[in-house]
C-alpha cells in the first residue's frame, strides 16, 4: 500500500528550498496538480478516517479518485487502500469494524468496468473482493447496523430487458414536461430504486420500483429491519412535482409507511439512536428554507418542528451525541460551519468557528470524535479531527504541501456596507499580489451564481489567479444570497436586476471610496449563471466597466424558461409563469437593454448546458454584434453548466485562461494578448 511518507519528505525539502527563493502567484495550470479530499468516514473504533482523494491525470484529461485512510491521532502518514489505475470512492466501514466497503469501476480481471460496484476489503488482510453485480451499477450504498446487509441505489427501466439490437427506434420519446437535466443530459427510461444485498454473498433483491419516480437517500433503522428513504410518490416528479416525502419500507420489501406530512420537499431522513423517531428537513411552501422536523418512525402522527431559530439552509443532517441534538452544516455569512440544535429546547448554537469553510463532517459518539474538511482563502481542503464540541482540533492531512511551497497567495478582507435602501450587505476585497499602495491597480467585480448561494472566505482558484495577474478582486453577497436568513434570500423575488443590482453597485462604490489605489478607469466585471445574468444586466445599465466576461449566462428569460432543464422554473422568482407575466420576463431580460452596452465582452458557454441553454449565449453575442460592441464568443464542446466546477480539466483551465486573456487585453490594454486557442 502506498503512503505519503516519501511525498511528505519531498515536500519538506521543497519547502526548505523554496523558503529562500522567490515565490510566484497561482496560475490556471496549477489546477492540474491540486489534490482534493472528500467523503470522510470515521472507523467504528475511532482510530482511522477513510476518505476519497481526487487528483488530475492531465495526460488523460480525467480526474482520478482513490480511497485513503489516516490515523485520527495525526501521528502517521495517510495510506492508500484502493487499487491503482481504477477510480474508487464512497468508503464505508462495516459497523462491526471488520471490513471497509467502497465503490469501484473495475472488474475482477483487472479491466475497467462500465459501472461501479461494491467492493469489500477485509481489515485483517487480503485484497478487496467484488461483491455486487447489478446491471446498471451501484450509485450509493449503506451498511446495515448489524453489518449483515447493504441497502443500495441503482437505476433500472424497461429497456434493460431489450437488447440494443432488438430495439425498433433510437428516437427520444417523452410524455412528461421534464425530459432532461444539466448534469445527466437527456433522460432515459431508467429510474433510481433500492436494492438490499447480503454483505457476504452479494445476492441482491430489488425492494422498490416505479417508472414515474426515483427513490433516494436510503437510511437503515438502528435494528436493521427497516429503511427510510425519500421519494415523490405522487407520480408528478417529471411533471413539475415538488412533493418529495419520507417513507419507511421493511428491509425485505413490502408496504410503505409515510412519515413526513408536508406538501412540498421533505428530505434527509435520519433515525434517532433508539429507532423511535425520524428527523428530516421539510418545507411547507416552495422556495422556503428547509426546517428541521421530527416524526414518529411508526408514521400516522404529525411531525414536530424542532426549532424556530434555524433561519439557515441545513444540509448533511446528523443526530448528535445521545440523541439530544441534531447537527448540520450550512453557509453562514460568507463561511460554512457545523451547527447544532437542542432537540428539547430548540436552542441553536455553532460548533465549528473561524473565517473558513467546514464541510463533510462525520461523527463517532463512542470515540468522542468529529472529522471534517476545512478550507480558507489561502488553502485547499485538508482533513481534520476534533472533539465533538469542536475543541482539540488536529490536522490529519497536509495535501498540496509541495505545490504550496512554491506559491504566494492573496488574502481576503471583509468590506461590509449599506445598500441604497439601508440593508446590510457583505463584500470582500482581494488585493493584488505585491500590492504597493502608491500604485494604481485594475479591479474585477465578480458576481456569484444562484442567486441562492454565497461567496466567502474559502478557497477560490479564480480569484487567486486574478490577484497573481496584478488585479484586485471585489465580490459580494447581494440579496438573493443564502447565509443571511430567508428574508434576505427572498429579497430578490419579483426584483431580478432591481435591488440586487443596487446592492452590488453600492458595494463597488463603497470599496472604491475606501481604496483610492483602485483605478476607476480600469474596472472589469464577470460572473457565471446568475452571475452571468447580472454581468449582462450591469452592462446594459452602466458603462463604467472597461471589460466583461460572462459565463453560462441568461440573456432572455422568455426563451430560457421554455428550453432549460427545469421547465418554467422562474415563476417563484417572478410574479407568475412566463405566459401570464410576459412583460416582466422581458423587462428582466438583459437582451432588452443590449442596445445600451458599450463594454468589450467575452461570452463563454457550453454545448451541453441544459440549465442555461446555449441559445442564451448566442442571443447575447449576436445582439452585441448587431449593436457594434467588441465581443467574442467561445463554445466548449462536451461541457454542461458545471464547466468551471466539474468540466474536463483541460477545459476548466482553459476557461480561466480565456478570462485572463480578455482582462489582460482590455484592462491592462495589452493589444498583444493572445487567446488560449492561438497557434
Amino acid at each position: 500500500m502506498q503512503t505519503h511518507r516519501v511525498f511528505l519528505a519531498l515536500a519538506l525539502a521543497l519547502a526548505l528550498t523554496a523558503s529562500g527563493a522567490a515565490k510566484r502567484g497561482v496560475t490556471a495550470e496549477d489546477y492540474f496538480a491540486f489534490e482534493s479530499p472528500s467523503d470522510a468516514r470515521i472507523s467504528p473504533d475511532g482510530k482511522q478516517v477513510a476518505y476519497v482523494l481526487t487528483t488530475i491525470d492531465q495526460k488523460a484529461n480525467r480526474r482520478r479518485t482513490a480511497v485513503w485512510s489516516v490515523a485520527t491521532d495525526g501521528n502517521s502518514a495517510p495510506r492508500r487502500l484502493s487499487a491503482e489505475s481504477f477510480n474508487s470512492n464512497s468508503p464505508r466501514w462495516s459497523p462491526d469494524g471488520t471490513r471497509l466497503a467502497f465503490l469501484s469501476s473495475r472488474n475482477t480481471d483487472g479491466a475497467t468496468a462500465a459501472e461501479a460496484q461494491i467492493w469489500v476489503l477485509r481489515l485483517d488482510g487480503g485484497e478487496a473482493q467484488l461483491l455486487t453485480n447489478l446491471k446498471n451499477g451501484v450509485n450509493s450504498f449503506q451498511w446495515s447496523p448489524d453489518s449483515a446487509k447493504f441497502v443500495m441505489r441503482s437505476r433500472t427501466g424497461p429497456s434493460d430487458n431489450v437488447p440494443p439490437a432488438q430495439r425498433k427506434s433510437d428516437v427520444r420519446h417523452y410524455t412528461h414536461i421534464s425530459y432532461k437535466f444539466n448534469d445527466t443530459g437527456w433522460y432515459d427510461d431508467k429510474r433510481s430504486h433500492l436494492w438490499v444485498a447480503d454483505a457476504t454473498a452479494g445476492a441482491a433483491k430489488q425492494i422498490t420500483s416505479g417508472e414515474d419516480w426515483n427513490d433516494a437517500d436510503p437510511q437503515w433503522s438502528p435494528d436493521s429491519t427497516r429503511i427510510a428513504f425519500v421519494s415523490d410518490r405522487t407520480g408528478k416528479e417529471y411533471d413539475e412535482g415538488h412533493n418529495k416525502d419520507v417513507w419507511v419500507i421493511p428491509a425485505e420489501g413490502g408496504a410503505l409507511t409515510k412519515i413526513s406530512d408536508h406538501e412540498f420537499e421533505d428530505t434527509q431522513p435520519r433515525w434517532s439512536p433508539d429507532g423511535r423517531q425520524i428527523a428530516f428537513t421539510g418545507q411547507t411552501m416552495r422556495r422556503q428554507f428547509p426546517k428541521i422536523y421530527i416524526a414518529s418512525a411508526a408514521g400516522g402522527t404529525a411531525s414536530k418542528l424542532v426549532s424556530e431559530q434555524v433561519d439557515l439552509v441545513p444540509t448533511a443532517l446528523h443526530w448528535g451525541p445521545g440523541g439530544r441534538e441534531l447537527r448540520f452544516q450550512t453557509g453562514f455569512k460568507g463561511t460554512e460551519h457545523v451547527f447544532r440544535v437542542d432537540v428539547a429546547t430548540g436552542k441553536l448554537s455553532q460548533v465549528t468557528t473561524g473565517e473558513r469553510a467546514v464541510s463533510g463532517f462525520d461523527l463517532n459518539e463512542k470515540a468522542g470524535l468529529m472529522a471534517y474538511f476545512s478550507t480558507d482563502f489561502r488553502h485547499l481542503d485538508d482533513l481534520y479531527a476534533s472533539a465533538l464540541d469542536g475543541s482539540q482540533q488536529r490536522q490529519l492531512t497536509r495535501l498540496n504541501t509541495a505545490l504550496w511551497s512554491e506559491l504566494d497567495f492573496a488574502g481576503v478582507e471583509r468590506v461590509p456596507f449599506k445598500s441604497t435602501d439601508g440593508w446590510d450587505v457583505d463584500g470582500f476585497l482581494v488585493k493584488p499580489l505585491g500590492f504597493d499602495p502608491s500604485k494604481k491597480y485594475p479591479m474585477i467585480l465578480s458576481v456569484h451564481g444562484g442567486p441562492a448561494g454565497q461567496y466567502g472566505v474559502d478557497w477560490n482558484h479564480e480569484f487567486q489567479v486574478y490577484a497573481g495577474k496584478g488585479w484586485a478582486v471585489f465580490f459580494t453577497n447581494p440579496r438573493g444570497s443564502t447565509g443571511y436568513g430567508e428574508k434576505f434570500e427572498r429579497g430578490i423575488v419579483n426584483n431580478w436586476g432591481g435591488m440586487d443590482y443596487q446592492d452590488i453597485m453600492a458595494g463597488v462604490d463603497a470599496v472604491l471610496k475606501q481604496n483610492p489605489w483602485i483605478d476607476t478607469s480600469r474596472l472589469g466585471v464577470t460572473g457565471g449563471s446568475y452571475g452571468g445574468f447580472m454581468t449582462n444586466w450591469i452592462l446594459g445599465h452602466t458603462t463604467r466597466f472597461k471589460a466583461a466576461v460572462t459565463l453560462r449566462s441568461i440573456s432572455n428569460f422568455v426563451s430560457d424558461d421554455g428550453t432549460r432543464d427545469g421547465a418554467y422554473g422562474h415563476e417563484d422568482d417572478f410574479k407568475g409563469i412566463v405566459f401570464d407575466e410576459l412583460d416582466q420576463y422581458w423587462n428582466s431580460s438583459p437582451l432588452k437593454y443590449a442596445k445600451n452596452v458599450k463594454t468589450p465582452t467575452l461570452i463563454l458557454h457550453s454545448d451541453n448546458d441544459f440549465r442555461v441553454p446555449i441559445e442564451q449565449g448566442e442571443q447575447w453575442y449576436r445582439a452585441l454584434k448587431h449593436y457594434g460592441v467588441t465581443t467574442e464568443i467561445v463554445f466548449f464542446p462536451r461541457e454542461n453548466h458545471n464547466l468551471t466546477r466539474t468540466g474536463e480539466p483541460k477545459h476548466l483551465v482553459e476557461s480561466l485562461n480565456w478570462q485572463c486573456y480578455w482582462f489582460d487585453r482590455y484592462l491592462n490594454g495589452n493589444a498583444n494578448a493572445k487567446p488560449p486557442d492561438a497557434f
